[in-house]
């Protein structure tokens, strides 16, 4: 079992930067795939970046060379570090934790981007 809880959301002006937080408790959490995915309103979850146990990580299009992701797996944590925000990006960010030992997600924390 794994429970995931996400900081480090809020309101920023576009252009601006947060940096978002998954802490983990649980024993699976440093061989699992962990990753963020968002969801603004009226639109489906979607994928935004995840990175493996090794430190292989993928992004979507979209936020390729704004956005890194980063995990320490000895603190069992994970981060999402956004820059050159744009209000598109305004949306509940979730982190998720997935693997052969179970799927994880936290509660999601809301960013807001304005223009």
């Amino acid at each position: 079992q794994v429970t995931l809880v996400e900081s480090g959301g809020g309101l920023v002006q576009a252009g601006g930067s947060l940096r978002l937080s998954c802490a983990a408790s649980g024993s699976f959490f440093s061989i699992n795939v962990v990753g963020w995915y968002r969801q603004a309103p009226e639109k489906q979850r979607e994928f935004v970046a995840s990175i493996t146990s090794g430190g292989i990580t993928n992004y979507v299009d979209s936020v390729k060379g704004r956005f890194t992701i980063s995990r320490d797996n000895a603190k069992n944590t994970a981060t999402l570090q956004m820059s050159t925000l744009k209000p598109e990006d305004t949306a509940v960010y979730y982190c998720r934790n997935w693997g052969i030992w179970g799927d994880y997600w936290g509660q999601g924390t809301q960013v807001t981007v304005s223009s």
